[in-house]
């Protein structure tokens, strides 16, 4: 377990659902990565890197619905500018990403 933080700490963290509209082959990164472009309804289209090549094929992701941080700083990876971070469940050494178990509203916040 990490460093033990506040419940203020927590509140920090905007984690939000959105819908992913677009995906790309990253071939520029030291792991194999996708390309996203993920619609977060008022906050508008954010794009992210993703190493979850081994357990999604590109035409699954579309229109799947994915938890993210947004409120981070964007940052650079390769040639591509990151927006948010999206969020998934290590298992083993790959990533299941984490999602709402029913549809709901781009831009929702989890709490």
């Amino acid at each position: 377990m990490n460093d033990t933080i506040t419940f203020d700490d927590f509140t920090k963290v905007d984690l939000r659902v959105g819908t992913i509209i677009d995906v790309n082959d990253f071939p520029e990164t030291r792991q194999p990565a996708y390309q996203l472009s993920i619609d977060f309804g008022e906050l508008g289209v954010k794009k992210s890197s993703a190493q979850i090549t081994t357990l999604y094929k590109k035409e699954d992701l579309i229109n799947r619905q994915i938890v993210a941080i947004v409120n981070f700083p964007k940052k650079q990876i390769a040639t591509f500018m990151s927006e948010c971070l999206v969020i998934g469940a290590v298992n083993g050494n790959d990533v299941v990403l984490l999602r709402p178990e029913l549809t709901v509203k781009n831009g929702s916040t989890v709490n």
